[in-house]
């Protein structure tokens, strides 16, 4: 079954996501536990967020 063009099923977002991932290494079985947490991906995008508005506030 190819791809349907223009489709509307799937991942869809109001905030465009960069194409490139942040990957950064975890001590063993943090992965497995961080699957477990609800909405981790959201929840870590804003503590990202927060520590940068802290560098930012900080370094001026």
């Amino acid at each position: 079954m190819p791809f349907q063009k223009k489709h509307k099923l799937g991942f869809t977002s109001e905030q465009p996501f960069d194409k490139d991932p942040v990957c950064f290494k975890v001590l063993p079985g943090v992965k497995d536990k961080l699957k477990s947490v609800p909405d981790w991906q959201g929840r870590i995008r804003e503590f990202v967020d927060k520590l940068i508005d802290e560098v930012n506030v900080e370094g001026d």
